[in-house]
């Protein structure tokens, strides 16, 4: 059994955390819920007690003298707030403690998720997209919202997700009472993850790149910080903050990645490699910038092809045999584009043969596809030849599902634990 505390704030998908709340009494969990004062205009109060079966309070000034601001969160194994409207966000981001559940949020060293539901002008707004990537930066995991019906007759991103997904993308966190409990299912583990994109310099201000934003490798840091596991972050350039409670090392170039991809894959139990290497650089730097001029021709630039990580990583451990301290179990990511020779899948499919690596997780990308955005849509392929599995939705939902493979692959090879 958890001990959950369930924050509710005031938006109209209030009604829909009374559902996601009857799901985790029913999976035996206890439920404390703090409601916001004005969420009680939405849902009331008689509603959280009777479902939860617990006092419902909302002041720090009710049961002053167990201090319920501060006893909630330190007995808390979970936080969830949901929905989590973009006023939460900016107190939470804050450090604001003006509330029994913003209170609450202070005290506690349990893992927070958090559910945002409000109009979609207000989850893209600029204030709530900064006050979102401060709250993923200190480790909270925000769960992207749906896109469909809004109030009234609005539709688009913002929309609460549906309950049964919600307790879904929190399962990790639920693990059944045992010895790995309060750890999670890769509890003892040690996972590193590359993420970001490379960048390869052509002179002092230009560089070749691609679109990587990091978010991908970010939430699968998260989720594999959700299941117990200890974290190696290897960062190349990201748009969003690394995630809180990584190893955390960074690298610019394909051969950087190299070097401190394989530091980081010594001694781990598994290495995902998320990041989106280049694969060239330009032949030649230039120490000073290329100039443009007329009288000149245009600048002719070779390019030369970059270490295949990867396969270099799969070889050297094979190289190295029993001896070797490579990850076991090593999982790619194959950024594809289908074209009139071959789908996307068969591309990967030929990669996960040609790489050598025990996964390859296969996604599309293309102009505002996957890269840079907050959804993703994968294959999961498996070198032993068992059933491809397909993850689609936000970034957060797709780590879950290769976390969760990455488990279920563990478990069946019986890698050790550090």
């Amino acid at each position: 059994m958890k001990r959950i505390v369930l924050g509710v704030s005031a938006g109209i998908a209030a009604y829909k955390a009374a559902l996601l709340l009857r799901l985790f009494k029913e999976a035996g969990h206890q439920v404390d819920v703090i409601p916001t004062a004005a969420s009680l205009e939405f849902v009331g109060l008689a509603t959280w007690e009777a479902l939860s079966g617990r006092p419902v309070r909302t002041s720090v000034f009710e049961a002053v003298d167990t201090v319920n601001h501060v006893r909630l969160g330190q007995e808390a194994d979970l936080v969830v707030i949901a929905p989590a409207t973009a006023d939460v966000l900016a107190r939470a981001a804050a450090g604001m403690a003006n509330d029994l559940l913003t209170g609450t949020l202070l005290a506690t060293h349990a893992p927070v998720a958090m559910v945002p539901a409000m109009h979609t002008e207000m989850w893209e707004h600029p204030a709530t997209q900064a006050n979102v990537a401060t709250l993923r930066s200190r480790g909270v995991r925000v769960i992207e919202p749906a896109i469909g019906r809004l109030t009234g007759k609005d539709s688009g991103a913002g929309r609460f997700p549906e309950p049964s997904d919600i307790y879904t993308e929190l399962l990790p966190y639920l693990a059944a009472d045992s010895a790995v409990e309060a750890q999670g299912p890769l509890a003892g583990k040690i996972i590193a993850i590359s993420a970001g994109g490379t960048r390869e310099p052509l002179d002092p201000v230009r560089f070749l790149g691609n679109r990587s934003s990091g978010r991908q490798g970010v939430a699968l840091a998260n989720a594999a910080l959700a299941a117990g596991a200890s974290v190696r972050f290897i960062a190349a350039h990201m748009d969003v903050p690394a995630p809180a409670g990584v190893e955390l090392s960074t690298a610019s170039t394909a051969r950087q990645l190299q070097g401190a991809v394989t530091e980081a894959a010594r001694g781990a139990d598994v290495l995902i490699m998320s990041a989106a290497v280049a694969d060239f650089r330009p032949g030649e730097y230039q120490d000073s910038k290329i100039k443009k001029s007329d009288d000149h021709a245009d600048p002719v630039i070779t390019l030369i092809r970059n270490p295949d990580i990867l396969a270099t990583l799969v070889k050297q451990r094979a190289s190295e045999g029993e001896a070797g301290t490579l990850a076991p179990l090593i999982v790619g990511f194959a950024a594809e584009t289908g074209d009139a020779e071959s789908s996307v899948l068969e591309y990967g499919a030929s990669k996960l043969a040609r790489k050598g690596c025990e996964m390859l997780v296969v996604n599309e990308v293309g102009e505002n596809l996957t890269f840079g955005t907050t959804q993703n849509s994968v294959t999961i392929l498996f070198a032993d030849g068992a059933q491809p599995v397909a993850a689609a939705g936000s970034k957060d939902e797709v780590a879950v599902a290769v976390l969760t493979a990455v488990a279920q692959a563990l478990s069946t090879t019986g890698t050790p634990a550090h």
